[in-house]
């Protein structure tokens, strides 16, 4: 890999405001970003693992890199990221994502949030942050996050983060607590379509929804789109029936949903060890009633807690980190995505996410590798 395709990707956070004053910048910011990422591909869990990688891999990075002052001090690594302004730092990886050319379009977006539980401070009374993500489900990118006080305040977030993303042609995906018009309209205005799940903190709707199909079950589903699945996993079977439709006509009158052109009913079977469950859940969308697409889509929003949380937490141990200080838990937060986003791009490897970060930890031509599918794509 030459050098050029490493310090690419970084040249887009050229412009990032560096919190410090010209006379102690004795490290380049970009670069200290690209041994953060790389730490973080390879098992970096604090900044001083950052530092204690960047010594250990210091002749590798100084193919890439100036490192005119040698590698930063954990001190430097922490005192600086936590001091970014983080507006900034999403408005960067935007820029890069957009030249890495990745199309979202028609692709599903998944937004959620996720407490980083050890991030409070007794001390100083700084609750633990909550970020709220999205995340392509197909593509597995995280696409950016706004971190928020705590998990009431996700509603208020979300329309923040849409205004950080390009969205157009693509399908945002959300649960029930971001069931609002507000947000469906957001991101509408993004050039995007909605499919949003209802449940009972929109009463209204959630009545007016369940009257209706059990008025068109009553009528054998007659103008209803029909969809079975079956999945058996580890002495469970889950069995779903998706139905969707064009909006009854009071509902359209109403125009309280911004282009609204199906609602959606999905009843759910779970049976475990003998053990039966039942669940029904009604959605709504600004796509067409197209239910095969649909339940694909529905199906998919919980990939964010598979394929970004559970990930995170699991391999990345997020739960654990105990950074603190300013901007530094979000800054870390986001290296992680990244660090998932750039390992989950790989298919040189036919090995576990943990396997990925070990070997390429130990081998620089692995690193490498890994490094260079991320900024092919």
């Amino acid at each position: 890999m030459g050098a050029t395709a490493f310090t690419d990707v970084f040249t887009h956070f050229e412009n990032l405001t560096d919190p410090r004053v010209e006379r102690t910048r004795r490290h380049a910011l970009p670069e200290m970003m690209a041994i953060a990422l790389c730490a973080a591909i390879c098992g970096a869990e604090g900044w001083a693992d950052v530092e204690r990688f960047g010594n250990a891999k210091r002749e590798w990075f100084a193919r890439f890199l100036k490192l005119e002052h040698g590698i930063p001090s954990h001190d430097t690594f922490g005192r600086v990221f936590a001091r970014l302004d983080t507006a900034e730092f999403f408005t960067c990886l935007q820029q890069w994502l957009e030249a890495l050319r990745v199309s979202f379009r028609e692709q599903a977006i998944a937004i959620d949030g996720k407490t980083l539980r050890r991030s409070f401070d007794t001390a100083s009374g700084k609750s633990a942050v909550h970020l709220v993500s999205a995340w392509a489900s197909d593509l597995r990118w995280s696409l950016g996050q706004v971190a928020v006080d705590d998990k009431s305040n996700e509603i208020t977030a979300v329309p923040r983060l849409l205004e950080l993303l390009e969205l157009s042609g693509a399908v945002v995906t959300l649960d029930a607590m971001h069931c609002q018009k507000e947000t469906a309209a957001a991101i509408r205005a993004r050039e995007a379509d909605y499919v949003l799940t209802v449940k009972r903190n929109q009463p209204t709707l959630y009545e007016r929804l369940s009257d209706w199909f059990i008025e068109a079950g009553n009528r054998d589903y007659l103008d209803v789109r029909r969809h079975v699945t079956v999945e058996r996993s580890h002495g469970r079977k889950e069995r779903r029936e998706y139905f969707v439709a064009a909006p009854p006509a009071e509902l359209l009158a109403a125009g309280e949903w911004v282009d609204l052109k199906t609602v959606g009913m999905v009843f759910r079977q779970r049976e475990t060890d003998g053990r039966l469950q039942e669940e029904t859940t009604f959605f709504i969308s600004s796509l067409p009633p197209k239910v095969k697409r649909l339940a694909e889509l529905v199906r998919g929003h919980w990939s964010i807690e598979n394929s970004l949380h559970w990930s995170l937490d699991v391999t990345f141990t997020e739960d654990q980190s105990r950074l603190r200080k300013g901007a530094g838990p979000e800054v870390a937060a986001v290296f992680r995505r990244l660090a998932l986003s750039v390992l989950q791009q790989d298919t040189s490897l036919k090995s576990s996410l943990r396997g990925k970060r070990l070997q390429a930890g130990w081998n620089n031509d692995v690193l490498q590798t890994i490094l260079l599918a991320s900024a092919a794509k």
